[in-house]
């Protein structure tokens, strides 16, 4: 017996779209490809409250060419100072997805091989 699944717009679970210049050349090719993204906030100066995320997906939406369908899947870059209640508000609204904890300091060294 065969079966077969066809994925004609997969979502891309991890995307970094930049601003101005780079999202303007990005956002084309990703919207050819895939209907939605999950679209990382690490800009300078990162996407941290629900109105930052507005912000960003108003400079996507208006980045993306007429005639195109993509949907922005917004994030919070995760901090000390995230207000919780901005967070609830922001996904209650339909406005963030998920929100994005890039962990301080150097990455974990990692384990010492040992052969036997």
């Amino acid at each position: 017996m065969t079966h077969r699944l066809t994925i004609r717009r997969p979502d891309d679970w991890h995307l970094h779209l930049r601003d101005g210049a780079m999202l303007r050349a990005v956002l084309p090719e990703t919207a050819r490809h895939f209907a939605r993204a999950i679209i990382m906030p690490n800009l300078v100066p990162p996407v941290v409250t629900g109105a930052d995320a507005a912000a960003y997906r108003d400079r996507i939406m208006a980045a993306l060419p007429q005639g195109m369908a993509f949907g922005p899947l917004m994030t919070l870059y995760l901090t000390e100072s995230t207000d919780p209640r901005d967070v609830a508000a922001a996904h209650a609204a339909g406005l963030v997805t998920a929100v994005k904890l890039y962990p301080a300091g150097p990455p974990p060294t990692p384990p010492l091989a040992c052969g036997i």
